[in-house]
This record gives structure tokens, C-alpha cells and sequence, in this order.
């Protein structure tokens, strides 16, 4: 059955208590960085294995890691690639050893999700995260064009080293779609973008342990019938970033739960009707009276009002 987790950070912040307080036990997590001892990287076991104790010490249960290893070299396909995904390869065999199920990855080169504006107003007062094609810096990366073609080269030759590993350790691993799903951005070509394209990734290098993060906020972008979609990749549905936004893909801004051009209830019903199995958790968040915008999107009050509507939905429809 599909089950609500939340974003804890490895690190304990005042998100810790809040999610416990509204009833959530399952942790997606990310790396160990300020844990580490002499000698280890963040994918090592022994910092993993802390980090996780630390976790379940709070009374969390670690499900997935969405955090990734430096891997613009492997996505560019420059040299020091195969010194990249080895690290990767380590992570996976130690989550394998720890039991935690799914790693979260994906496929932006050079930078990550693109916003160009940080507090765009929205309902009573809170902001929101938005973006405006027309807004994009110039210098928003420094690195040479890179076609998509080349990305889609790149890939596979990363998915034939990694899912081999990922089938002998028991781990998915989760592809979450290119924010904003549009090519290209300031020369640099973006390929998880489409369904089109989330179904060449499927086939690409075929294994049950090559999934889909199924990032809303993303995916209602990319076509008018996100429920039917959710359908049609059925169990290669690993990971669920339940959010919403309003517009299109070269101008939008994120929304409420309650108030974006997805219809959240149709989508819940899918997940069931698929029997989804994994965890959803909130993504991107408005920062509400009281609390801070240093962390655009991921302010925690922000996250109450996210957790209490999808325990809503996920109540009705699994009642049912």
C-alpha cells in the first residue's frame, strides 16, 4: 500500500518533530556529510549505517536516499566518468546491505532545478517558487552546450554499469523528471522531460530495478492526463513527489495542494488502482506567516498543510 513519507534531512531540524507530530514515520533521506570521519565519503557504509541508526533512534524508518554522489562528469561523459559511477555502485551495495529499497537520482547536467523566482505571491500572503523562461540568467552555467543525444549516450553507458549492481543489491533506482521538463536551458539539452522520453528510459537499458520518480509537479507538465499516466507506467512507479503547480512548462509557478491544475483526488485513486507499494512524500511547499524562505519550497510549516491533505485524500480513497 502506499504509505506518506517526508524529506528529513540527515542532520535533525525542527522538521524531525514536526513530522512525527503529524503522524509520519517513514524518512526520505540523503546523504551523511557533517557525520563523516577521517577517510569516509558520504556513500560509505559506515556513515550510511549511523546516519540510518540515527534515523530509527528518532523513530523514523529510512525508505528512500534522494541525494546523489558528483556526477556531472558522468553525465557529460568526460574523464573521471568511471570514478563517478563507481561511487554509485558503492552507494548501491550499501544500501543494499541496509535494507533501504530505492535511490532517487537524475539526469540534469550542470545544474539542478531552475527557478527564477524564489517568492512569487500566492494565497493570503504565503510565496511560492516560479519560473520565467524570459528570466533564465545568461550565466547560468559556465560549461559548453551539450546536446541531447549525447545525454541519452551518457545514460546508457551509466545505466550498464549501475543496473547490474542495483539487481544483485535489491535497490531501484528512481529517475526524477528534469525541472522544469523543457530542452534546452541556456544550451545545455535536458532529455527527462517527456512521457515520450520516460518511456525510451524504460526500455533503454531494461531491468526491474530502472524506475520512475513520479514528480507531479513535473509530470502534469508534460501532459493533460496525469492520472492515465500514472496508470500506464503502473509498477515501474517507484517513488511519488506528490505537488502541483499552475501553467506551462516555460512559465509556471508552484501551487497549494488544493489549488493547482492537477486533479490530486483522480491521482491518489490511480496509485491505488496500480497497487503502488512505495512511498509518496510533499515536495516544494508555500513558505506560510511565520516561517522562513531561506529554503524556498521547503519551509516546515508549509509541510503540515501538505501532510493533512494527503493523509485526507489517502484516507478517503483507500477506505473505498
Amino acid at each position: 500500500m502506499l504509505e506518506i513519507a517526508e524529506f528529513i534531512s540527515p542532520t535533525p531540524t525542527p522538521v524531525w518533530k514536526l513530522a512525527k507530530q503529524a503522524g509520519v514515520d517513514l524518512a526520505v533521506g540523503g546523504l551523511p556529510s557533517d557525520d563523516l570521519r577521517p577517510g569516509e565519503a558520504p556513500w560509505d557504509l559506515a556513515p550510511l549505517q549511523r546516519m540510518k541508526a540515527n534515523y530509527e533512534a528518532n523513530g523514523f524508518q529510512l525508505r528512500v536516499i534522494e541525494a546523489r554522489p558528483p556526477l556531472n562528469r558522468a553525465k557529460r561523459g568526460l574523464p573521471g566518468r568511471d570514478e563517478e559511477i563507481a561511487t554509485v555502485c558503492t552507494l548501491l551495495e550499501n544500501m543494499g546491505t541496509l535494507g533501504v529499497p530505492v535511490w532517487c537520482y537524475e539526469w540534469m547536467t550542470d545544474f539542478n532545478w531552475v527557478r527564477t523566482n524564489l517568492a512569487t505571491p500566492s494565497r493570503g500572503g504565503s510565496v511560492v517558487t516560479s519560473f520565467d523562461i524570459n528570466d533564465v540568467p545568461v550565466d547560468l552555467t559556465s560549461n559548453p552546450p551539450i546536446d541531447e543525444e549525447a545525454l541519452w549516450a551518457n545514460l546508457e553507458y551509466f545505466l550498464k554499469k549501475v543496473l547490474p549492481v542495483a539487481e544483485k543489491a535489491g535497490v531501484k533506482i528512481s529517475m526524477h523528471p528534469d525541472d522544469p521538463p523543457l530542452s534546452p536551458i541556456r544550451g545545455v539539452g535536458r532529455i527527462m522531460r517527456s512521457i515520450e522520453n520516460y518511456r525510451r528510459l524504460v526500455e533503454l537499458v531494461p531491468s526491474p530495478m530502472s524506475t520512475i520518480t513520479l514528480c507531479q509537479g513535473n509530470f502534469t507538465l508534460m501532459t493533460d492526463d496525469l492520472p492515465g499516466v500514472i496508470r500506464s507506467f503502473g509498477k515501474k512507479i517507484s517513488f511519488v513527489h506528490f505537488r502541483d503547480v499552475i501553467g506551462v512548462p516555460t512559465r509556471f509557478e508552484e501551487a497549494w495542494h488544493d489549488a493547482g491544475k492537477t486533479d490530486m483526488l483522480a491521482c491518489m485513486k490511480a496509485y491505488r488502482d496500480i497497487g503502488f507499494e512505495g512511498v509518496l512524500r510533499p515536495d516544494h511547499v508555500p513558505t506560510v506567516e511565520g516561517d522562513s524562505n531561506e529554503h524556498a519550497g521547503y519551509s516546515a510549516f508549509g509541510r503540515l498543510y501538505a501532510i493533512g491533505y494527503i493523509r485526507g485524500l489517502h484516507q478517503a480513497v483507500y477506505a473505498a
